[in-house]
């Protein structure tokens, strides 16, 4: 299994939108973790030319994230929220795709790639037995038990634990608003609840941007750990210059649905603040509609408009390319579990 191989125990987290390039996907596996490359928001076409880059520049194993699509949403739905905020932004046309599953999915079967992660859901157990059979490995990104007993007994290989600190969307396999009234659960919280009720590899995320933090991740019961925030500084990475600033400052983040119709976790603005409270589930329709203001305030150096996704800990990113990071967290990971293993406990 490709988790028991890694020099470094770091999984690179796929950022779609921008962050996520074969530059980035390359300097994190060449310097001993394991990097992915994010297919959302892609065509296949796209995904195919950046698998072919990132395959040109390394020898190594690496995997490709792919977004599973969930049901369209009844326009009524967010018909007021387009309007409330049509009211001082020109938007795009709200639409529903499948991000291009299917064709995605028979890229992957005719050019295998060494691990297929899932987003938003679990692949049917047909679709992940295709991928079993041209060798390809399956991590399901869980947010609870229940979404991981599932995954397990569609065939998963290993489990992404995903903690409510986790910067960008939850990976929830369905997003309700009745779930708003239970708290998400944190990292350390899930990684001891899927220990217990599971038998596969788990690969922990969320909140996670110093050694000391993979190091307690380790110490839960995970494999290994899978970083995004952490990179969106690096030279490597497509990171948009607003989001780039916005990373690594003291501003909170919070979770909201104002930019995409499903809740995701970025430092708070503006936009985020003033229309979280009506923003409906409606994903991916409300990220189309949303899109031409972003990219017009991503133009105009506007902060206030953009989805800058972090996690909870982005005060705390550096920026460094990716290779030295990931030999620095390293270092600083084995510097934590050996502080951590040389305190005494005495027996009660």
């Amino acid at each position: 299994m490709i988790i028991d191989e890694l020099r470094v125990p770091i999984v690179l987290a796929p950022m779609a939108g921008g962050p996520s390039t074969p530059e980035l996907t390359v300097a994190v596996t060449e310097a001993g973790g394991f990097g992915i490359l994010a297919a959302g928001y892609l065509s296949a076409t796209e995904v195919a030319a950046r698998i072919a880059t990132t395959r040109a520049a390394t020898d190594a194993a690496f995997g490709v994230n792919l977004f599973v699509p969930g049901p369209a949403t009844p326009p009524a739905r967010f018909a007021d929220y387009l309007a409330e905020i049509g009211a001082d932004h020109d938007l795009g046309a709200p639409r529903y795709d499948t991000d291009d599953w299917a064709a995605e999915l028979d890229l992957l079967v005719e050019s295998p790639v060494a691990v297929v992660t899932c987003t938003f859901g679990c692949p049917a157990r047909a679709e992940i037995a295709r991928l079993h059979a041209v060798g390809s490995e399956v991590w399901v990104t869980v947010t609870s038990v229940a979404e991981a007993l599932i995954a397990v007994d569609a065939g998963a290989d290993v489990l992404i634990a995903q903690g409510s600190e986790a910067g960008g969307h939850r990976a929830t396999f369905t997003d309700r608003v009745t779930d708003d009234a239970v708290d998400p659960l944190g990292l350390l919280a899930l990684l001891q609840l899927l220990d217990a009720a599971v038998d596969l590899p788990i690969v922990a995320t969320g909140g996670i941007t110093t050694g000391a933090g993979i190091a307690a991740a380790l110490a839960a019961g995970a494999a290994a750990v899978q970083l995004g925030t952490v990179f969106l500084r690096c030279p490597e990475a497509g990171t948009n210059p607003v989001h780039r600033d916005a990373v690594g400052t003291s501003e909170p983040t919070m979770l909201t649905r104002a930019f995409t119709g499903r809740r995701a976790r970025g430092v708070r603005n503006g936009f985020m603040v003033e229309h979280s409270a009506n923003a409906p589930v409606a994903y991916p329709e409300i990220h189309y509609a949303t899109a031409p203001l972003r990219a017009r305030a991503r133009a105009a150096g506007n902060r206030d408009d953009v989805n800058l996704w972090a996690g909870q800990t982005q005060a705390l990113t550096p920026e460094l390319p990716a290779g030295d990071l990931v030999r620095t967290l390293a270092a600083d990971t084995k510097t934590a579990l050996d502080k951590a293993l040389s305190r005494r406990i005495q027996p009660c």
